[in-house]
């Protein structure tokens, strides 16, 4: 499929994370995750600002009280342009909070994901990662464990269904989501990649319920409807993560470049490392496929509700 698309920035990350589109300030923001950096683009000046530096952010939502809720590598925390980094948990329930992807509910928990993953351990040689939700009062709660790699996150238009991707196993879990009490329940596979394609990782659902995950090693974005199957409309191009849409069809997509000795053994079968590595180092994309999406929830946190818990 072919869209129109334009670059947002020539610079070339090492690992561009969490595209998040600001639907209240129409401002972009992304992470380069290796870098430890954050971004933020103004579609009206064109101009692109570095606006954070330090903590590995892997996640992030906008938040209710102003700047920014992340995952990251050290921890859950918030950041403003001022104050840079606050960090408010580090570890819950005897684990590290190692953060992974994130999103936010319609009632403003933020919902993430942690990541232990060693590929050069075997599978119980190292921990399992877990879901986490954390309330507006500062609660936080385990709602699913057992992960290797979590990674994507989103919901369905109605609020009633929380998409989970497990990046080691190939699947995206469906679980039915309670959006008053924040709880899910019936877990099952709902999108299963086979291992002749890409690995799942970032995803969004635009406002007609279909599913957009980008596939890491695959090269592409995958559409999947409602129900979970493969729509013919899906992008291929270099290596990349990421990829959210706005209300006018325009999808913000990031080109991620991987260091060379990522390795991991559950790549495609026949993947090339060598044919690959010189796209190493990736800019940013707009593409606009015409889909309508949906505004991203905003996350509503505060450093004084998780002081209130202390």
């Amino acid at each position: 499929m072919k869209a129109n698309y334009k670059v947002i920035s020539e610079h070339l990350h090492r690992c561009g994370e969490t595209p998040m589109w600001d639907d209240r300030k129409k401002q972009f923001w992304w992470s380069d995750m290796l870098a430890g950096e954050l971004y933020r683009y103004d579609p009206k000046t064109g101009e692109v600002v570095l606006a954070g530096k330090g903590n590995h952010v892997s996640g992030f939502t906008m938040n209710e009280q102003g700047g920014l809720v992340c995952a990251t590598h050290e921890g859950l925390c918030l950041f403003d342009e001022q104050q840079g980094f606050t960090l408010l948990a580090d570890a819950f329930a005897g684990q590290p909070l190692r953060s992974n992807d994130a999103t936010a509910d319609a009632r403003g928990r933020f919902i993430f994901g942690t990541t232990f993953y060693d590929a050069d351990k075997d599978p119980g040689g190292y921990m399992l990662g877990r879901i986490y939700s954390v309330d507006t009062d500062g609660t936080i709660r385990i709602l699913d464990e057992g992960f290797h790699m979590t990674n994507g996150i989103g919901f369905s238009p109605d609020d009633k269904t929380i998409y989970i991707t497990e990046t080691v196993k190939r699947v995206i879990y469906a679980y039915d989501y309670d959006i008053e009490t924040g709880a899910v329940s019936n877990k099952r596979d709902f999108i299963t990649v086979p291992d002749t394609e890409g690995i799942p990782d970032g995803m969004t659902v635009d406002a007609e319920g279909g599913i957009w995950s980008a596939q890491w090693y695959g090269s592409c974005i995958m559409h999947y409807d409602s129900n979970g199957k493969n729509c013919p409309m899906q992008m291929r191009y270099t290596s990349s993560l990421g990829g959210y849409t706005r209300d006018d069809g325009d999808v913000w997509k990031q080109f991620i470049g991987w260091v060379d000795d990522d390795y991991l053994p559950f790549k495609p079968i026949g993947y090339d490392y060598d044919a690959n590595t010189k796209y190493l180092g990736g800019k940013i994309l707009m593409y606009n496929f015409g889909v309508k999406g949906r505004p991203e929830n905003f996350a509503n946190i505060s450093a004084a509700a998780f002081a209130d818990r202390a």
